[in-house]
Order: C-alpha cells, then structure tokens, then sequence
C-alpha cells in the first residue's frame, strides 16, 4: 500500500501543476459556471410579463366592464380595448396580441342567471406560451366571480365560482426557482465531461502516456489522479452554484445543504469519469470535446426534465432519459431545493450515480492498460 499512496501522490503532484498551467483549463473550469449561470438565470425565463390581449366588450353594462378588471390589473397582461371582433383578429393575425377576451352581447343577462361566457381565444403559435398565458386570464376573469361572490354573500343570487389558487414549491411563481437548480445539474455535466475529455487524448497526441506505460503506476492511479484536481475544481464551482441560488437568484434551499453537496459531487464524478472514458476511447482532442457535448451536455440539456415534462414524452423518449444519470441527479437536486429532504429520492439517486461511477470506472480502466496498439 505505500508504493500505491508514494505513486499516486507523485501523479496528483504531475496532474496539479499542469492543471494550474493550463490557464485555458482554469480559466473555462472558474469563470464559464459563472457566465452560465448569470446568463441563464437572468436572460432564460418561462414567465410571461405584459402579454398583450385584445378585449372585446359587445355588451355596455357595468357589469360586462367589471368582469375583466382583472385583466387590467395583473401584471402579467396588458389588455388593448378594441371595438369589435374584427379589429381584434385583425391584431392578432398581425401578431400583435397574443390573445382575444370576447364578452357577448348578452352578457349581462347571462350573468345574472349564473351561467355567462366568456370566449377566450389564444394564439397558440408558441405553445409554452399559449398555456401560461391561459392560466393568466383564466385566473384574471375568475375575479369578477369572488368579487360578486363578497358582494352577495352565500345566499345571493349570482351563480359566482369561488376560485382558490395555490401551487406547491414554487409559491412565487417564478420559473427561476426552476431553472436555477437545474443549471447545476448542466454546470457539472459541462465543466466535468469537456474538461476531462481533453486529458488522455492530449497524453495520447503528445506521447506522454507512452511514458507513464514504463513507470509503475497502474490504471487506477492514473484515473484518481487526474480526476482529484478537477474534483476541487468542481467543489468550487458547486459553492459558486449555491451562493448564487441562494443570494442572487433568492431560491429557497429547503433540503439538507450537506445532501445537495454530496449529491452534486457523486454526479460530478461521473461526468469526469465519463469525459476520462471518452478520451481514453478517442484518443484524439477535437473528437474528444465534440463526442463530450454530444453524449453529456445535450442529452442533459433536453432529455433530463430540465426543459420538458418528461412524463409528456413518448414510451422510447422516457426510457432513453431515464438511461442518463444527468436526469436523476436533476430530479433529486430540484426536490432538495424546492421540496425538502426527501429520503427515497436521495437514496435512489445515490444509489445509481455510484453504480455509475462504478461502470464508468471501470471502462475507463480498460482504455488505460498497459498497452500500445
């Protein structure tokens, strides 16, 4: 065992100060999380502000006018009052509102018997928007109904429907207490499998690895001494992740702060480990960085449940995703954020980012034998 720590603290020595000369290395490894971060938490957003609606009011009773006060007052719609449905489709065909609030003629009549209609009618060109800006007028004409309701109390005549909103985990809202948990799961796979990538392939192209054949050290030396530097690396870039969620972006961190470190560093041994198995496969740079962003950072960018509802997608869609170990670190990491400890998810992901760590050990083993072909 002491030859074992005597080579292996020789390499991590070797690995460590080329790592600190690599400027390149350092400075993608510090700064682009940074960039990343702000970028996508201030510039990527699922909320939809100020959307524009034309409203068309065919009936001139108060009431017709009260039923969509609420449009006016969210901040979510900015409603443009047309004359007729005409000028509106007019407007919409032009792309210059995204929705159509229409209250016929016999609206206040309909109202009072407590069965009135409002004909809501979306441009559903973008369908993430489309939706949410449903949810926004739904919500807004859903007004008029508690205000008669507060009005008349319960033994008053108007037919009103009580509606009581609430969402779990995410009670502001905002799409950034989403995406923001989401970007460490993108962070890790970036700076874990592209940096990693370029490190056998550069031993290959530049012959050093040949020489490393001749010493004693083993294959499992070489792999804790090239992922280690990039491991405190990846620390570093973890911490950056939280302070921001916490102090920039004011995500709540409603699980085990100790959990969430724990997981995001088992899953960023595997994406170095998966970057180390690319390039030992590869043995060549370019080929190596590019196969790196192909098979880690855009599966986990569209396949993890970063974006889409994985659940709406089809049978071979889901299989595939659940295939990637980006999805079940995403999964546990969001409900440590948002949800709290949750022990079955944590083990569960635990238990298969290490049976990941396990494989991708040892098929990067098997590129670093001692062999020259």
């Amino acid at each position: 065992m002491s030859g074992f720590f005597t080579r292996l603290r020789a390499l991590l020595r070797k690995e460590t100060r080329q790592m600190l000369r690599d400027r390149s290395t350092l400075l993608v490894g510090l700064m682009l999380p940074v960039v990343l971060i702000l970028l996508f938490g201030y510039g990527l957003s699922f909320d939809v502000r100020d959307a524009p609606v034309a409203v068309v009011i065919d009936d001139p009773a108060p009431v017709a006018r009260d039923a969509v006060a609420g449009i006016s007052g969210s901040p979510y719609l900015a409603p443009v009052f047309v004359a007729d449905m005409a000028d509106a489709i007019a407007l919409m065909r032009a792309h210059r509102v995204d929705a159509i609030v229409h209250l016929p003629s016999d609206f206040a009549r309909r109202r009072a018997m407590g069965d009135a209609q409002v004909q809501v009618i979306i441009n559903g060109t973008d369908t993430a928007s489309a939706v949410i800006i449903e949810g926004y007028l739904d919500s807004a004409i859903a007004e008029t109904s508690l205000h008669d309701s507060d009005r008349t109390g319960p033994g008053g005549s108007v037919g009103a429907v009580t509606v009581v909103p609430r969402m779990w985990f995410n009670d502001a809202n905002e799409s950034t207490w989403y995406l923001v948990p989401g970007l460490l799961v993108l962070i890790m796979t970036l700076i874990g499998a592209f940096l990693t990538s370029l490190l056998i392939a550069r031993e290959w192209e530049r012959g050093t690895l040949e020489a490393l054949f001749v010493t004693p050290v083993r294959p499992t030396e070489i792999i804790i001494a090239k992922i280690v530097p990039y491991l405190l690396i990846g620390a570093i870039d973890i911490a950056v992740c939280l302070l921001s969620a916490r102090f920039i972006f004011h995500v709540p961190i409603r699980g085990s702060l100790a959990l969430i470190v724990l997981t995001s560093l088992l899953y960023l041994a595997v994406s170095l480990l998966q970057g180390l198995w690319i390039s030992g496969v590869t043995r060549n740079q370019f080929a190596a960085s590019q196969v790196a962003l192909l098979a880690s950072f855009m599966p986990a960018t569209m396949l993890s449940g970063f974006i889409f509802d994985l659940r709406n997608a089809p049978l071979v869609v889901q299989v595939i995703s659940h295939l990637l170990p980006a999805t079940h670190f995403m999964a546990v990491i969001k409900t440590l954020f948002l949800a709290g400890t949750v022990w079955s998810a944590v083990v569960k992901a635990c238990a298969v980012l290490s049976l990941y760590i396990l494989v991708l050990g040892l098929l990067t083993h098997r590129t670093l034998r001692k062999r020259l072909d």
